[in-house]
């Protein structure tokens, strides 16, 4: 196959998710029944508190790369369709367990499901999603599915604690934060699309490259999402702003201008990250700075860097709809900051 290179492009028309979901959408349905189906239980607080957050306006973006990836390599069967919902299961579980931990009272515009129910019910309706997505993932009956599932479970896992012992940490350096955030959200992102290549039957090459692509968008993703958190609002993050700033997470943008401030500005951001600067003048301050030294710019443009390693990932690939909406879904998920 000869290798084709699509740039992220500019233009009037900001890209979306739109062609991803009119590629899939006939097989987004039967995820969705899957969804419905494996929530239901005897105990009526699993599916109320599952279907508040499984229905609470998510893209459902890492199961419909399962579904494009799917499509890209024209693979005609249908287990793509469970393992999508388990892709779904397991982000799920993951949000149930970090609004806990982060202590969040909002996600996407609406309360958590720990403000609503407590942290108890969340901790546990999770760890009742991920006994549900491993139960998919036996039913598929690929050793290979299972472990790549599986495995990027327990990295995610992983990633999470390191984020935990890194928090309130101004020497947490690049380094870490990448290895935090390609463990916490590219590998799920990565394993979602990798299985499309294990169950159309492709080899080593095409699994390989479909990895690339979800990795590479997964860092891209997450490097947004922390840019963002510093200069969006409310409606469009679906949580409060700032919030990092408040939990004393290290993002990109904190380190960036923490290795280029004065004395003055490093005193101001250890006292942030440890939780003694965290008034809203305190956050106007902090933004203030992350302009003043571009490292929301410079964040953006490792966002683009990232993005476009998942495209050139794509490279090897036919020219089809399938390729094309892929390559969309990268240019929105850099995008959404503007």
């Amino acid at each position: 196959m000869s290798a084709t290179v699509t740039p992220i492009r500019g233009g009037d028309t900001p890209p979306s998710l739109d062609p991803m979901m009119a590629l899939v959408s006939a097989d987004l349905d039967r995820v969705n029944h899957v969804i419905l189906d494996r929530m239901r239980s005897d105990v009526p607080l699993i599916p109320e508190l599952a279907g508040h957050l499984i229905a609470g306006g998510g893209k459902r973006m890492r199961p419909m790369l399962t579904l494009a990836c799917a499509k890209l390599l024209d693979y005609p069967g249908d287990r793509h369709h469970k393992l999508a919902a388990c892709v779904e299961f397991i982000h799920t579980a993951t949000l149930l367990h970090d609004d806990v931990v982060d202590v969040s009272d909002q996600r996407r515009g609406k309360k958590t499901a720990n403000v609503i129910w407590g942290n108890p019910a969340s901790v546990l309706v999770g760890d009742f999603l991920f006994s549900r997505s491993f139960e998919l993932m036996v039913e598929d009956g690929s050793l290979k599915v299972l472990r790549i599932l599986s495995g990027a479970s327990a990295v995610i896992a992983e990633g999470e604690v390191n984020q935990l012992t890194a928090q309130r940490r101004i020497d947490t350096g690049e380094d870490r934060y990448l290895e935090i955030i390609g463990a916490k959200t590219a590998a799920l992102f990565a394993a979602a699309c990798r299985i499309a290549a294990v169950v159309a039957e492709r080899d080593e090459e095409v699994e390989e490259a479909l990895d690339a692509y979800g990795r590479n968008l997964g860092i891209a993703f997450q490097l947004v999402d922390d840019a963002i958190d510093y200069v969006s609002d409310e409606e469009t993050m679906g949580k409060d702003v700032g919030d990092d700033f408040r939990d004393g997470k290290v993002t990109l943008p904190v380190i960036l201008a923490y290795a280029r401030g004065s004395d003055e500005e490093k005193r101001f951001w250890r006292d942030a990250i440890e939780g003694r600067r965290v008034s809203d003048a305190d956050l106007a301050h902090a933004k203030d700075l992350l302009i003043h030294h571009d490292t929301i710019a410079d964040t953006m443009a490792r966002a683009r860097h990232y993005g476009q390693r998942a495209i050139d990932a794509l490279g090897p690939f036919a020219k089809s709809q399938a390729k094309a909406a892929l390559t969309e879904a990268v240019q929105f998920a850099v995008a959404r900051a503007y």
